[in-house]
């Protein structure tokens, strides 16, 4: 009798052992971190980072001006930092952003990569978003237009959509917000961008469009 009450206090104590472990490893509040994950109590998450445009929606078909069609003019993009739903200032560490445009539907050379029709850097971490018809070159404000199919051709800038008849094509632009400025010449690669860009994105959207040439 002796022997079983020994055996059921010690079971007893490594239970309560166990829920007390489980506890600390959920630390406050049941261990919710950003976005209300499990996260070992890190608080909340910060500003997230979102790419809006009066130009077309996303996911929608972009207008023929936008195009190597039409007036190849860059769509109009708007820059803004939510947390939890509401409006809010950008991160201080804020210093630059980067675009990357590209066709995913096309396998360059037969390869995996596809093609890339435009990136530009440096675009100020104060900039509001991007205005439409946007520059070539380097802009005043610091902006490098670098690779792509314009860059090419001798302007480095913005290239619009060019599929042909048939099938809708998919654009996305790619959008990052980094704590750093790129060290890079306008003829750098997408490949040296991506590099540069290790360990300094803090906030990162993604803007999609369909196209195809309507003849």
């Amino acid at each position: 009798m002796k022997k079983k009450t020994i055996q059921h206090s010690v079971l007893s104590a490594v239970a309560v052992m166990a829920a007390g472990a489980m506890l600390m490893a959920q630390g406050p509040g049941g261990g919710k971190g950003p976005g209300g994950g499990k996260g070992g109590g890190k608080g909340p998450a910060g500003p997230v980072f979102t790419v809006t445009s009066p130009s077309f929606p996303d996911g929608g078909e972009v207008p023929r001006k936008h195009s190597f069609y039409g007036e190849n003019k860059l769509p109009e993009f708007e820059f803004k930092w939510e947390q939890g739903g509401n409006a809010v200032a950008a991160p201080a560490a804020l210093q630059t952003y980067v675009v990357i445009f590209h066709d995913i539907e096309n396998a360059t050379a037969k390869g995996p990569t596809d093609t890339l029709h435009w990136a530009a850097f440096n675009i100020p971490g104060t900039a509001k978003g991007l205005p439409e018809g946007m520059g070539t070159g380097d802009l005043p404000d610091g902006t490098r237009n670098g690779p792509g199919i314009g860059a090419g051709r001798g302007a480095p800038g913005y290239f619009g959509p060019g599929a042909g008849p048939g099938p809708f094509h998919h654009y996305v632009w790619e959008f990052y917000a980094l704590d750093t400025k790129l060290d890079l010449p306008a003829n750098t690669t997408r490949d040296e961008i991506m590099k540069g860009m290790e360990g300094h994105v803090i906030g990162k959207a993604a803007y999609v469009g369909r196209f195809h040439n309507v003849q």
